[in-house]
């Protein structure tokens, strides 16, 4: 019997620790060339703050990426921000804020938790660059704002016009779908005359 009550509380201990919660992150730590010294955001110092950086990188710790690299030229600043759990770090991320066409992240492939997803590119936050500014990164207020509009998380961006194509390219193609529209509607026509001929024809016939 006391065998038995043994292995069953060695069996609940099992299940509860793999039922147990991971843990929450507790801080974000930024690093950066134009960083004189790391920035750190506490959860219980900023929880806004830190909610809103942990939700820049939140979604990639794992799945494959959806986007290619840029060349350097074009990533601008790197800010690399590792995820925390009391004193351990977790999850790191590059962060390219004022990358053209839009804000980038990279996951290397070795993560500090141990885990190794796979290195992989990702398309960032639209809100990347503002919530990074508000941490204390020394990025430039007049690129900040023409990316984006209103505060950390309820910015609304701006497209840039190499992320959709110029002026010229959105009026060749509203050109292109107008020759296609009068092509459709000659062919249309065409048709309803041949079987406007068709039925005079048959109807000549049977009389």
């Amino acid at each position: 019997m006391a065998t038995l009550l043994i292995a069953a509380t060695s069996w609940l201990g099992i299940a509860g620790a793999a039922q147990a919660k991971p843990a929450k992150p507790t801080s974000v730590v930024i690093s950066g060339k134009d960083l004189s010294a790391p920035l750190t955001v506490q959860a219980q110092d900023k929880p806004e703050l830190f909610a809103a950086l942990v939700d820049q990188v939140g979604f990639l710790k794992t799945g494959g990426g959806n986007t290619r690299g840029l060349k350097a030229a074009d990533l601008g600043p790197k800010y690399t921000v590792v995820v925390h759990v009391g004193n351990a770090a977790q999850q790191s991320y590059d962060l390219y804020p004022l990358a053209k066409g839009g804000p980038r992240v990279y996951r290397p492939a070795r993560q500090p938790d141990k885990s190794r997803p796979g290195a992989a590119w990702f398309f960032g936050r639209l809100t990347m660059a503002e919530t990074l500014l508000a941490a204390g990164v020394p990025l430039p207020e007049q690129n900040v704002g023409s990316l984006h509009g209103g505060g950390v998380g309820g910015g609304e961006r701006v497209i840039p016009d190499d992320a959709i194509g110029t002026g010229k390219d959105v009026d060749r193609l509203l050109g292109d779908l107008r020759q296609l529209m009068l092509l459709n509607g000659a062919v249309l026509l065409a048709i309803t005359l041949g079987l406007a001929g068709i039925a005079l024809l048959v109807r000549r016939r049977t009389r």
